[in-house]
């Protein structure tokens, strides 16, 4: 029996002992989390939106897809297109999904589901209050070149870009 030991706005920390498969009993400390979603959004000219996000964790900047956690029990894709239009200003006549993700399973239950959305009309953005990021389109296979570097280091940004460009050249 798990026994919650912070409560916070997003995660919950939970102590408690598990059998693992084989009959083995061990400590686990777990952090539970709503989950999440990510967007690829690609415009007509093959350019992805890319945000240059301040994360305060890490006193830094990272480039990362539009995304958040889900709100009260919303559904992935709900939740992708709210981020979307809060974040990058633009909302989506077409959704592919792009399959999960999972952040840490050693310690955090998240899991982030990806997105491709294309057909793209601009909307007004709506960040929130401790939001501070900058919108940039790049070309698709500039910002995968990226991933590849290392530049971008987000892992739902690398994983979502990638899938999306397998996607895309998959698709005849």
């Amino acid at each position: 029996m798990a026994e919650t030991v912070f409560a916070g706005n997003i995660i919950r920390v939970e102590t408690g002992e598990v059998i693992l498969p084989g009959g083995v009993r061990m400590a686990m400390e777990a952090v539970r989390h709503p989950g999440g979603a990510g967007v690829v959004a690609l415009d007509e000219a093959r350019r992805v939106c890319v945000l240059r996000q301040y994360r305060p964790v890490l006193d830094a900047w990272v480039w990362e897809i539009p995304a958040g956690k889900l709100d009260d029990e919303e559904a992935p894709e709900l939740a992708a297109q709210r981020e979307l239009a809060e974040e990058a200003g633009v909302r989506a006549a077409h959704w592919q999904p792009l399959g999960d993700m999972l952040a840490s399973p050693g310690v955090f239950d998240e899991v982030v589901h990806l997105y491709l959305a294309t057909g793209l009309t601009a909307v007004a953005t709506d960040l929130g209050e401790h939001e501070i990021l900058e919108c940039h389109w790049l070309d698709l296979d500039a910002a995968v070149a990226r991933c590849l570097s290392g530049e971008f280091n987000d892992a739902k940004t690398v994983i979502a870009l990638l899938r999306a460009r397998a996607r895309l050249e998959a698709t005849p």
